[in-house]
This record gives structure tokens, sequence and C-alpha cells, in this order.
């Protein structure tokens, strides 16, 4: 079980939203760079980039800080990013610079065919991120609630290649408020492609929660505001999580 830091890039900071609310960002490094550095020192084995200012503008706005991030990590782990992705002249540019994963969000719902040829010309380095409401898919930022079915889209796109789905309950993220494992998991058995889980991580009761899910395709948690208040330290918990999936597994054989 990953638990993967997450570094939300609004106007060249690293900043926490609540539910998505880019009026309501607490700002915790004004050095994008130093953080990613910060999170591979705590152990970290893959980063999770978001440029905020981007998936409401449908163009990338933060490469800057993007560069200085994959400057900083150089070839020591994955880093994934999101946000504003909606053409493969960018995935190919991102690429080059030394992202290894793309997620596609907005676009991915509102041009599917655009994750088909994504997943044809960068294989292995295409995932997709479905945000939802209750149930329901989200798009531009949050800013827009869809008539589509998180399930719905995930088979469709599993079809196509994509090497993960990114589920993000929109109502828990920032809040603290634990994550949506019933949603997760349900997910997760859903389709056969691995699932990533986002929104709401809090405390060890979360972990241990989703290493029991592990089995059922759940492969990491995208850790946020909880890492950057102290309420979880990433290198505890990934030990924690570790210790959790060695346990369980040992139950199932």
């Amino acid at each position: 079980m990953l638990l993967i830091p997450a570094i939300d890039l609004k106007d060249g900071h690293c900043v926490r939203l609540e539910q998505g609310d880019m009026d309501k960002a607490t700002v915790f490094s004004e050095d994008p760079g130093a953080m990613a550095a910060h999170w591979i020192g705590k152990g970290a084995r893959r980063l999770h980039l978001v440029d905020l200012n981007g998936a409401f503008a449908g163009k990338l706005k933060n490469e800057s800080a993007i560069k200085s991030i994959l400057k900083a990590v150089g070839n020591e782990i994955p880093v994934q990013l999101g946000g504003g992705i909606r053409d493969l002249e960018t995935i190919e540019r991102l690429l080059d610079d030394g992202i290894s994963t793309v997620i596609i969000g907005t676009a991915a719902v509102k041009n599917p065919g655009f994750v088909q040829d994504a997943c044809t010309a960068f294989p292995g380095h295409v995932m997709v991120g479905l945000d939802a409401r209750d149930g329901k898919v989200a798009t531009d930022g949050w800013s827009k609630i869809t008539g589509h079915e998180v399930i719905d889209l995930a088979k469709k796109f599993e079809d196509w290649g994509v090497e993960a789905i990114i589920y993000t309950d929109i109502g828990r993220d920032g809040m603290l408020k634990g994550v949506n494992i019933d949603a997760t998991v349900k997910l997760a058995q859903a389709i056969r492609i691995p699932v990533i889980a986002s929104g709401g991580l809090s405390n060890n009761q979360d972990i241990d929660a989703l290493c029991k899910a592990e089995e059922e395709g759940v492969m990491g948690v995208i850790a946020g505001r909880s890492i950057y208040t102290g309420d979880l330290d990433l290198a505890a918990a990934q030990k924690y999580a570790d210790e959790l999936t060695l346990k369980y597994k040992k139950k199932i054989i």
C-alpha cells in the first residue's frame, strides 16, 4: 500500500484546499522543489502533483514549479501529474521533462476519445482521475457535477489501457474526515485495474482499512492535508502500512 504525498500547486506555491475550493487554500510552502525533497527524505516512493490553476484553466499554469520539483526528484521516484492536461502534445512534453504518469481528469469525461488516443500514443503512462460527489463525477476543478456514474466511466477507461483510476471523494478532500472506504472498495471490485484512493486520509484507521482492501485492487492512497498538518507522519504511516500489508497477505495465504 503506497502512501503518495500530494503537492498541489496554486500560483507557484504548495497549497491544500478544502473540498476543492480555490478560495479556501492554505499555503504550506513557497518552494515546491524543497517540498518534494522533504517528502523523499521522509521515504516517499511516489509523488502526486496537481496543477490547480491548470485544472480550472484547461491548460498547464505551473510548469516552472513542476520543473523545479522534477529537478529536485531526479530519477529517485516516479512523479505523476494531473490538472489541465487536454492534448497529446502536452503529455509528450511532460513525459520528456520527466513526469512518469499523466492523470487525465476533466478531459476524460468531456472527451473520452482523448484517453483512448493517449493510451495508444503513450502506453503505460496514463491514469484517469475520477473525482466525485455522492457517486457523480465532477469536472472543471470540481466546479461542475455531471450525471456520470464513477463505475460506468471507470469500466470504459480500463478497456482502453489506463494504468489506474485515482478516485477522489470531493466531500472529504482536505477535511481530515477519513477516506470513503466503501465507495473506493466498490470501485476496485468493479474493475480489473488498480485504484488509488484520495480525499480525507487522516489516521491509521484509514490506513488499516485501505490495507485490508489491497487484495481488492486498492494499490495506494494520496496523502494530503494530514501529512502537512502533522496529523500523520509519512515515514511512520508508510512503515505501518507495510507491516499491515505483510500481515494481511499472510492471513490470505
